[in-house]
């Protein structure tokens, strides 16, 4: 669902878009979010080599801390992508799916499995968006609107992820 109009026309973001500034090219998925068709579902699905990317260089349990720091520059990556496009929440911005997804990589088990698992229970989440997440994206604005309410889908995917973890 996109939000009002923040700046007057409503951009539609391409390539030139995506690497006019280091923001753009964040919050829209280096470029995932650029998919004709379900930006969101191709932000999450890169959630998955930008994990196994970090993992390398600070591990499994670091990237749960990781997510801190990310959500909380990601408000800011959000806004200024947001304003730029023309709409607060704008289907090209994934930065937030991607973000949401870490924690739940990194809590099942590693194996292609584990991360359908943890990719799956997400979306069903983040496309849903049962309440009170929906009364969140409702009501909760500008970049931070647009990461919390898929940091908070990610919430009852990680209680899910939780029990079926003996069964991935």
């Amino acid at each position: 669902m996109q939000d009002e109009v923040q700046t007057g026309a409503i951009v539609q973001p391409d390539v030139k878009f995506l690497f006019a500034h280091p923001f753009h090219f964040i919050a829209l998925g280096f470029g995932s979010g650029l998919s004709p068709k379900a930006p969101g579902t191709m932000g999450s699905l890169m959630a998955i080599p930008f994990y196994l990317l970090l993992t390398l260089f600070i591990g499994i349990k670091g990237i749960a801390l990781l997510a801190i720091p990310l959500f909380v520059v990601g408000i800011a990556i959000c806004d200024k992508a947001g304003r730029a496009l023309g709409v607060s929440d704008h289907g090209a911005i994934v930065w937030d799916e991607i973000v949401a997804m870490l924690p739940l990589l990194a809590m099942v088990p590693q194996r292609p499995l584990g991360w359908a698992a943890a990719f799956v229970l997400f979306r069903v989440f983040d496309v849903w968006k049962p309440w009170p997440i929906s009364w969140f994206d409702g009501h909760v604005k500008g970049g931070f609107g647009v990461m919390l309410d898929d940091a908070l889908a990610a919430i009852p995917a990680a209680a899910l992820l939780y029990l079926l973890n003996p069964y991935l």
